[in-house]
């Protein structure tokens, strides 16, 4: 089976980038062709706001090229991960008129929310989901804080919910976890055609010794991802603690600015390499993932329990799906610094119950997340998208 894989590569790459390339070198590691088409949303600049807006509704360019693409290399499937917004769901009619099946991973909210985030104002926001005019989304300026820039979004929305293109021109979503294919089923796409599987990683990072005596945070230094409420917490666990044990920082973003009052114990250092990153993975105590948003399923998150190391967690989204509390990880209220302190104060003051999650969190990721899981999933959803493109005619 050859895959045809489409992907529009962030500015500041993350998560999706990293899980589309795994899937890909997954299919390759079982000896399957991989034809790639990339875009890069650092063009952005160069394409200009007027010309962004047009492609990220309709890429005629993409459109062209990709069916060439398909018309010479023949795919059995073709694979997308991020289309927005450099390449437009322009590219599953190229796909359809070269009766290509086309499979969509559904890793963050863009298809019924316009900033992909179901997050507003410092908390998940649902507003716009199943709406055929995503028009809060426009007047609360929800996609780069910006009026204009959300309503391309909203419009983009609006017309291919109106044109059928969610509907009929994907014949199998790929949902990260059961709470996000709930998400969209109320957003509006058929829920026949969405199927769950998580991510897989590229290769397994190995277990740890988890002895550096540290707590962890590695994401976008962002509000939606919780950071003021993990220096809240901090803060709570009072000098006592933060002296026996440290908080490391992974990440950059506008909330680098949080760096000047950080309570003592904590150490900021900004974006590192990924294999940087999972080196101290091995040697953390735990991962602290505070989300305020829902998340798809964080790759750190898989990383984590592949290292073996239990994760402290927001209880809503696929954190709380993923999770088994008191079992592979921690949960508390999102959004409270007070809860988030109580939780991290039990899991420091038990090394047996760290070694136990630890463990347990290692045992999740080798039945549910580990490639030889996900291989014959994601043939099978393959599988299927060619059937139904064969049963529609």
């Amino acid at each position: 089976m050859k895959v045809a894989v489409v992907h529009a590569e962030y500015q500041q790459p993350g998560g999706e980038d990293v899980a589309a390339a795994a899937e890909a070198a997954l299919l390759e590691a079982h000896g399957h062709p991989v034809v790639h088409y990339h875009a890069h949303n650092r063009d952005l600049a160069r394409v200009g706001r007027v010309r962004a807006a047009r492609t990220a509704i309709w890429n005629r360019a993409a459109y062209g090229e990709l069916r060439a693409l398909f018309r010479a290399e023949r795919p059995h499937v073709a694979h997308f991960h991020n289309t927005w917004p450099l390449i437009s769901p322009a590219a599953y009619y190229a796909a359809r008129d070269e009766n290509i099946p086309v499979v969509q991973t559904l890793h963050n909210y863009r298809l019924i929310c316009p900033n992909a985030l179901l997050f507003r104002d410092g908390h998940p926001c649902e507003d716009c989901v199943g709406r055929r005019v995503a028009w809060p989304g426009v007047l609360h300026a929800c996609y780069r804080g910006s009026r204009p820039a959300s309503a391309v979004a909203a419009g983009m929305l609006a017309l291919h919910r109106a044109r059928g293109t969610w509907r009929q021109r994907v014949h199998v979503y790929v949902a990260l976890t059961e709470f996000a294919r709930r998400e969209f089923i109320a957003g509006g796409l058929p829920a026949e055609r969405i199927a769950v599987k998580p991510n897989v990683l590229g290769s397994g990072p190995g277990t740890g010794a988890h002895g550096g005596g540290f707590a962890l945070f590695v994401g976008r230094l962002s509000p939606e991802k919780g950071l003021g409420t993990l220096l809240d917490a901090w803060r709570t666990l009072g000098a006592t603690r933060s002296a026996t044990l440290r908080l490391r920082i992974v990440g950059a973003g506008p909330l680098d600015t949080l760096r000047a009052s950080s309570p003592p114990g904590v150490e900021w250092l900004g974006h590192l390499p990924h294999e940087q990153v999972l080196a101290l993975m091995r040697d953390a105590a735990l991962l602290v993932l505070p989300s305020e948003c829902y998340e798809g399923l964080p790759m750190t998150l898989l990383e984590a329990f592949a290292t073996g190391l239990p994760v402290v967690a927001s209880a809503h989204g696929a954190m709380a799906e993923a999770i088994d509390d008191g079992v592979t990880g921690l949960l508390f209220t999102p959004g409270d610094g007070n809860a988030l302190a109580a939780m991290l104060d039990r899991a420091l003051s038990s090394p047996a119950l760290l070694a136990d999650m630890g463990r347990a969190a290692r045992r999740e990721f080798e039945g549910h997340y580990s490639a030889e899981q996900n291989y014959p999933r994601l043939l099978a959803i393959y599988e299927a998208a060619a059937e139904r493109m064969r049963a529609e005619g």
